[in-house]
């Protein structure tokens, strides 16, 4: 299928230009990073900015490093890059394995964590990872940078907090206390496919917890009702079972063609079990090793 809406395209090399374009276009520009999301929307006509700002010519966006306890990660920075560091691997290992999990090959050497979180569909694999490890979204516009916790990211349907004449520069993780974890993604087969229920799950050592999903609500969210019935308590079949309760409430899945209500519902149950014993497990340093399924 052919773009044929038309368009003005800029490619600068420097942060600032970009920015200034942005502002001069304020409201009528896209950027352009991998597009994986936005050229199949420009094609279908879903988006029909007035200019492309393509950003892959900015250096600066490109960072990836672990420094003074925190994990920056550049609005260039592709699934690829993110599944092929060490440091990711190492510290941050469920956004690896949710990486790791991200359509096809070919779509992770071109779709960036930055690009992903700015489409904002509810299925975003990224989301839970980021949420269960308290990310904060760094953008900059006419008014200087802009801090946002990932928390305050998703407003709704493919809406984001960032402003039309606002770029994300970067992507913070802050490197948390020793843990294990897991993302739990469920699609229809094994290869290229959007998740039907996404959880990412942390267990620490005082039996505290932080788990998100997504698409499983309109915008993916901490499930705060699910960690509350289980901090503080040591991991049993009972207290399980009140958390697969509690998350059946906390959830509010569609039906479409991927997948009923009734089956997201009863699987984010399965998963949510599996995931919880799979992240103790691997606080304890007996659990699978990152990046085997659960399912």
């Amino acid at each position: 299928m052919p773009i044929t809406h038309p368009f003005e395209y800029y490619k600068p090399a420097r942060l600032v230009d970009a920015l200034a374009l942005l502002h001069t276009h304020k409201g009528g520009a896209s950027v352009l990073a991998g597009g994986t999301d936005l050229i199949v929307w420009l094609k279908e006509g879903v988006a029909a900015p007035r200019a492309l700002v393509d950003i892959k010519g900015i250096k600066e966006l490109e960072v990836l490093e672990l420094k003074d306890g925190m994990l920056r990660i550049g609005a260039r920075a592709t699934f690829t890059v993110l599944i092929e560091s060490k440091i990711v691997r190492g510290k941050f290992p469920v956004l690896w394995e949710a990486a790791r999990t991200v359509a096809s090959v070919g779509v992770r050497n071109r779709a960036t964590l930055a690009g992903n979180i700015c489409s904002a569909i509810p299925c975003l694999d990224s989301a839970p990872a980021l949420l269960v490890y308290e990310a904060v979204v760094v953008l900059q516009g006419p008014a200087g940078t802009r801090r946002i916790p990932i928390t305050e990211w998703f407003v709704g349907l493919k809406k984001t907090a960032r402003q039309p004449d606002e770029m994300v520069t970067s992507i913070e993780l802050p490197l948390p206390k020793k843990n294990g974890g897991c993302y739990v993604k469920l699609g229809r087969y094994a290869g290229e496919d959007l998740a039907q229920v996404g959880l990412a799950i942390l267990a620490f050592a005082d039996n505290t917890w932080r788990i998100a999903h997504c698409a499983v609500a309109p915008t993916p969210q901490r499930m705060a009702g699910v960690e509350t019935i289980l901090a503080g308590k040591p991991l049993a079949a009972a207290l399980i079972s009140k958390a697969c309760a509690r998350a059946a409430k906390d959830i509010s899945p569609i039906a479409d063609v991927r997948a009923s209500k009734e089956y997201r519902q009863h699987m984010a149950g399965i998963m949510l079990t599996r995931g919880l014993k799979a992240a103790a497990a691997r606080l304890a340093g007996t659990g699978p090793a990152y990046g085997t399924s659960l399912l």
